[in-house]
């Protein structure tokens, strides 16, 4: 199995106990962004999409006048998508080089940034964000953020990547969540969870903002008893 498969399974195992603990649909959301090219599909690429994926530069620029950057495969991937997914920092620079659109959604509705952001994958990110991709933009089926991902999952070099970046801090999706209650909610409580959280309060994200039930991140870590997490807001003081 190869990384991004990996990968893959490892995000769709925790998308399972989501489920199963009655968080439903959103709990799926990381397993979505994930949908990295399979070995088959790799197999089958040809021109840009075949040299994003195995990082071949020379083959990038000598493709670059005569085929479309922004080509989709069967998934909506742009090659720079495909180069995402493969860490070929060195293919996403030559792509935007050429004038591959960085910012472009897959069919999914991710963007680079978010891919790396649900991977974990700080150093794509930082190529990605130092090409002027946006971290600001609107990706998912839940009109989520590139942060709110990073929250949910408690990547938090990720977070403070996309913060710095000027990611919107207090974006509400359409299930009426937040990065900082995304951050209590779907998290466990444990260190980069709690790093995330005080990242985002550090930063000034609006900790009075609820979710449907009315509930504040306040509300939410006492409720699951994260004690850590508790005392962090009610030192910012949340309500």
């Amino acid at each position: 199995m190869n990384q991004n498969l990996l990968r893959l399974h490892l995000h769709l195992q925790g998308s399972i106990v989501a489920v199963a603990c009655g968080l439903g649909a959103l709990g799926m959301e990381p397993a979505n962004a994930q949908v990295a090219p399979s070995g088959v599909e790799a197999a089958q690429y040809k021109g840009l999409h075949a040299a994003a994926y195995t990082g071949n530069v020379t083959e990038i620029e000598n493709l670059a006048a005569k085929a479309d950057l922004n080509a989709r495969d069967g998934n909506g991937r742009t090659p720079l998508h495909v180069a995402t997914f493969a860490r070929q920092h060195d293919a996403i620079r030559a792509l935007v080089k050429a004038g591959a659109n960085i910012n472009l959604l897959d069919k999914d509705r991710y963007d680079g940034v978010t891919i790396a952001s649900v991977a974990d994958d700080e150093d794509t990110l930082r190529v990605l964000l130092s090409l002027g991709a946006s971290a600001r933009q609107v990706t998912s089926r839940y009109d989520g953020t590139a942060l709110i991902a990073a929250a949910h999952l408690g990547h938090d070099g990720v977070v403070k990547q996309l913060i710095a970046a000027g990611a919107p801090l207090d974006h509400v999706n359409n299930l009426h969540w937040t990065a900082a209650i995304e951050a209590v909610v779907l998290g466990d409580g444990g260190a980069r969870h709690k790093v995330t959280l005080k990242a985002l309060i550090d930063a000034g994200a609006r900790l009075q903002l609820t979710d449907r039930q009315g509930n504040t991140p306040l509300q939410l870590a006492r409720s699951r008893g994260y004690t850590a997490m508790v005392q962090m807001l009610e030192k910012a003081g949340a309500r």
